[in-house]
C-alpha cells in the first residue's frame, strides 16, 4: 500500500469512474484499477463496487475512502509548512532572553527581520539564567540563546558576537564624571559599587577580569539587571561598573556618564544553540541578522 494507491482510490471514489481518473492522471485504466487491486489485496476486502455507470464505494471503501482523504489532507499541509519552512517564509523562532537583550542587542533586527519575513513568528523568552539556556536549547523548547558567552558547554555550542568593553556608570556631577578612562585599580579601590546578580554569568566574568588584573571591587547595593544597574547610577544612588551596552554612547550623555575601564578584559557575548546545521533557516536567517546588526554597529 503506497500513498499513491491511496490518492488514486480517493480520486476514483469522488469521480465514481476509473476511466476518467485515468485522463486526469494521464495513464490508463488498467493502472488505475491495479491501485485499487493493491489496496484490496492489503486490506481483504472489497472496495469499490461496480455499476452499469461506474464505480461506487462499498461500506469498507467508504471507511477507507474518509481515512485516506483525511490524512492526505493532513500530509499536504504538512509538505506545504516543511516547504515553506524550508524557504524561510513562515514557522517559528523561539529565542531566550534576558531583561535587557532585545532592547540592546536585537531591537534593529527584529524590525528588519519582521520585514523581510513577515510570516515567521518571534517567539522571545525570559530565561534567569545561562543554565535555564542551555537545557532548554537541548530539549528543543527554544532555538537560539543570547547569552554572556563562558567555558564549553556539553551539547552546546556558542557563537561569538561581540566583545563588550566594560565602563563605570556614574552621574554627570560625580568627581570621576570628567576622567577619560578609570584604573579599576587605582581609582575604585575604595569605592563601593551597585553590584550585577552574583550568580550572573556576566558578574562571573568581570569578576574573573577583576582577577586577571589584580583588581578588588566592593559593592553595597545588588540589582537583577544592567538597565537597573545604571539607573541607578543615572540618579546618583551609587556607581556600577557594567558593560558599554549597544545604544549607550561613550562616555554618555544627559545625567548618566559611561567611563571607560580599559584595564579589565571585554565582556563576550553571542549566541548559544544545540547546533548550527540543525537550525531551522527562518532561525539561521534571525541569528545572522543580529549578528549583522551588531558587527555593523561596531564597525
Amino acid at each position: 500500500m503506497t500513498l499513491d494507491d491511496l490518492r488514486v482510490f480517493v480520486a476514483v471514489c469522488r469521480a465514481g469512474s476509473l476511466s476518467s481518473v485515468a485522463r486526469e492522471l494521464g495513464c490508463t485504466q488498467s493502472a488505475v484499477s491495479q491501485h485499487v487491486r493493491r489496496l484490496e489485496r492489503e486490506t481483504g476486502v472489497a472496495l469499490l463496487e461496480r455499476q452499469p455507470r461506474g464505480v461506487v464505494p462499498t461500506q469498507a471503501g467508504r471507511v477507507l475512502e474518509a481515512a485516506a482523504a483525511e490524512g492526505i489532507c493532513g500530509l499536504d499541509l504538512a509538505v506545504r509548512r516543511l516547504r515553506d519552512l524550508v524557504d524561510g517564509e513562515s514557522g517559528f523562532v523561539r529565542v531566550a532572553t534576558g531583561a535587557t537583550t532585545v532592547r540592546h542587542f536585537m531591537s534593529e533586527a527584529v524590525v528588519a527581520f519582521r520585514h523581510r519575513h513577515p510570516r515567521v513568528n518571534l517567539e522571545f523568552r525570559t530565561v534567569s539564567s545561562g543554565r535555564g539556556s542551555f537545557d532548554a536549547l537541548a530539549d528543543g523548547t527554544l532555538d537560539l540563546a543570547w547569552i554572556t558567552l563562558g567555558p564549553p558547554v556539553r551539547g552546546i555550542e556558542q557563537r561569538p558576537v561581540v566583545e563588550l568593553p566594560w565602563v563605570l556608570a556614574v552621574r554627570a556631577d560625580d568627581p570621576l564624571a570628567r576622567r577619560p578612562y578609570v584604573d579599576a585599580g587605582a581609582d575604585l579601590a575604595d569605592v563601593r559599587l551597585i553590584r550585577l546578580p552574583p550568580n550572573s554569568a556576566s558578574a562571573a566574568q568581570l569578576d574573573a577580569a577583576c582577577d586577571e588584573s589584580g583588581v578588588r571591587l566592593a559593592y553595597d547595593t545588588s540589582v537583577a539587571d544592567w538597565d537597573t544597574a545604571l539607573l541607578l547610577a543615572e540618579l546618583g544612588v551609587g556607581r556600577a561598573v557594567v558593560p558599554a551596552l549597544p545604544g549607550l554612547p561613550v562616555p554618555g550623555d544627559g545625567e548618566l556618564r559611561l567611563i571607560p575601564l580599559p584595564a579589565l578584559r571585554p565582556l563576550p557575548v553571542g549566541w548559544a544553540v544545540r547546533r548550527w546545521d540543525a537550525l531551522s533557516p527562518p532561525a539561521r536567517a534571525f541569528a545572522a541578522l543580529v549578528e549583522e546588526c551588531r558587527t555593523g554597529a561596531r564597525g
